[in-house]
């Protein structure tokens, strides 16, 4: 019986997903953690927790260090919140071009029996324009990215996208109306709008910042729906201040943009729909069934993908360090134990290494002592044993 702890609200349709094998919030020595927002930073991993599965795109609440050092297998749900992003994206794009919450703020601060007249007067103070035929750079064309630009160029806009980790299954989602762009200057430099959908992490944090927003056409203006930090809030401010943006939408407070007319802030519910909610934790649900009872990897954010087909009666997993004679190390162990390896598999990711061993031979008594044996590698961090 496999033990699942929960930290958040996870929508029951995902919960539903668990088969008889597994229970739900028995014990905190759990073999799998279905998350949403908690801050894991400060938490101590139970010595037998294998995987933490978010529902969500992001991970930045996960150690991932200290969970690989662990022996835990990290997943995102990617693509479950896409298209709740995309709406509110497009959502802002026409609140942006028509000056709707400035029109809004006006009529809702005013009153009295010549509102009307008022209105008539006044309206021409919010005169916006409309998107078809204005240009979009999207910066990121991945899950959410490429359903951003698509809905644009249906609705008539000019998109150039750009990302120079494409993978061929992302392009494929890609209208062939949309122009690519050779360079994220080239994208951004010419567009009455910019959009930012890439992950945060050190080659992304602060990518729009005084630079970009200088090479960027007079006027235009910026969204941020991807996460906080990778605007320049600061920059964006005195680009705000000096003309040179119209306008900043992003979904990530900061003191800074407050009390900003120019300024729509929105408290991260880019991705909060109830639709996405389910898709993330029924995602997180199947990930983490899937891990358990094969041990292949598909989209992990601390190992590399692998997946092999479980055709013998035990699989030994190898979460380890991508280092010379690995496999050799650990084949030398099983060999030591009398273990004949049925099919072997390997792949690495930067540091990290996963291993999938099959095999014929492995008795009930002999699993504890070889899960001692391969850990005693020094630089294994996890050795499982899966019965099918």
């Amino acid at each position: 019986m496999y033990q699942i702890k929960t930290f958040n609200a996870i929508a029951q349709e995902g919960l539903a997903k668990f088969t008889n094998n597994y229970e739900i919030n028995k014990t905190d020595n759990a073999d799998a953690y279905l998350i949403r927002s908690v801050d894991m930073h400060e938490h101590d991993f139970p010595s037998n927790l294998k995987v933490i599965a978010r529902a969500g795109a992001g991970f930045n609440n996960i150690p991932i260090d200290k969970a690989t050092e662990n022996g835990i297998a990290v997943f995102t749900t990617p693509g479950s919140n896409a298209n709740a992003v995309k709406e509110i994206v497009i959502a802002m794009l026409v609140a942006a071009s028509r000056n709707l919450f400035a029109a809004a703020a006006y009529s809702a601060q005013n009153s009295g029996a010549d509102i009307s007249l008022r209105a008539e007067k006044d309206k021409t103070k919010f005169n916006g324009e409309e998107l078809e035929g204005k240009t979009l750079a999207v910066i990121g064309v991945g899950h959410v990215g490429s359903l951003v630009a698509n809905a644009a160029s249906a609705l008539g806009m000019k998109v150039i996208g750009y990302d120079p980790y494409l993978s061929a299954d992302a392009a494929w989602q890609i209208s062939t109306d949309i122009n690519r762009a050779e360079s994220f200057n080239d994208a951004i430099k010419d567009a009455d709008f910019v959009t930012v959908h890439v992950p945060k992490n050190d080659e992304t944090t602060g990518m729009i910042g005084t630079p970009a927003i200088a090479n960027m056409k007079n006027g235009a203006t910026l969204l941020n729906f991807a996460r906080g930090g990778i605007v320049d809030n600061e920059a964006a401010v005195v680009a705000l201040d000096a003309g040179k943006l119209h306008s900043f939408m992003t979904d990530f407070g900061d003191d800074v943009l407050l009390n900003r007319n120019d300024v729509v802030i929105t408290p991260h519910i880019g991705g909060s729909t109830e639709e996405a909610e389910v898709n993330g934790a029924t995602k997180g649900a199947t990930t983490i069934m899937s891990y358990l009872e094969t041990g292949n990897v598909h989209d992990s954010v601390n190992l590399p993908n692998l997946s092999v087909p479980f055709n013998s009666p035990y699989r030994i997993t190898i979460i380890h360090k991508n280092i010379p004679n690995m496999v050799g190390q650990i084949a030398t162990a099983l060999a030591n134990e009398n273990i004949n390896i049925e099919s072997m598999s390997n792949a690495a990711r930067k540091e990290v290494a996963y291993t999938i061993i099959d095999t014929n031979h492995l008795q009930e008594k002999q699993v504890d002592e070889v899960i001692n044996e391969l850990d005693k590698i020094g630089s294994v961090y996890k050795t499982r044993v899966i019965e099918k």
